[in-house]
């Protein structure tokens, strides 16, 4: 809900009741779709008595269809995937600041470079990427890639909510251009930076969408470059 004054108020109610039977039958349908898909995308919160380990469990039950596996989650879900890496290790886990502090055991994390550091971590225990966003400081990439930092366009925010699901979406379809990994990270940006700039839960467009506005520097201090 957005008042006039700009102030944005969200709700968010429990789902279902997840009973054991539902799970495992989604998890089967799950795996039996993702044979046919590049990636498949295990986002937000779990439903009440649904095991908080249940996305590491479909991680692993996904590896044997050869796609690739994005998570953006929080709280006892995240701590459950991160306690079961390598096991458990997402293609891309899309944290923000205060949920890679959480899993990495690092102070609040809204410093590109601090961030970078905390997520290589999370590389070095088996997950492929880790696309941590920042806010108002933008966003990371840390792969085995290399490392990289991404610079918002100047934005007014209106509302933050949905922001980072836009972020993964930009990442997610920079991929499927066949983009690279600093384009990958600079589209996610414009596309957060876009959402961030828009009234609730409004998805921004592609003409709203300026990636040529997001500054992509590597952090890697080998090669250091711009």
């Amino acid at each position: 809900m957005t008042e006039p004054d700009g102030t944005t108020t969200k709700l968010n109610g429990p789902g279902a009741t997840a009973t054991p039977a539902l799970l495992d039958a989604l998890a089967d349908r799950l795996v039996k779709e993702a044979e046919q898909a590049r990636w498949v995308v295990l986002a937000g919160s779990l439903p009440p008595e649904a095991p908080s380990g249940w996305y590491a469990e479909v991680v692993s039950a996904l590896r044997s269809t050869g796609t690739r596996i994005a998570v953006d989650t929080s709280e006892a879900p995240l701590q459950a995937l991160a306690a079961a890496l390598p096991g458990g290790a997402p293609d891309l886990l899309k944290p923000n600041a205060e949920e890679l502090a959480s899993i990495t055991g690092s102070d609040p994390l809204e410093d590109p470079a601090a961030a970078a550091a905390a997520a290589r971590t999370l590389v070095d225990r088996g997950v492929t990427a880790v696309l941590a966003t920042l806010g108002g400081n933008g966003a990371v990439l840390v792969s085995e890639e290399g490392t990289w930092h991404a610079t918002p366009p100047p934005t007014e925010v209106v509302s933050t909510v949905g922001a980072g699901d836009s972020s993964l979406f930009g990442y997610l379809l920079a991929d499927l251009r066949g983009l690279s990994a600093p384009e990958r990270l600079g589209l996610a940006v414009a596309y957060g930076s876009a959402a961030a700039g828009l009234p609730g839960t409004t998805l921004p467009t592609p003409p709203q969408v300026r990636a040529d506005l997001v500054s992509v520097r590597d952090l890697d201090p080998i090669t250091g470059g711009l």
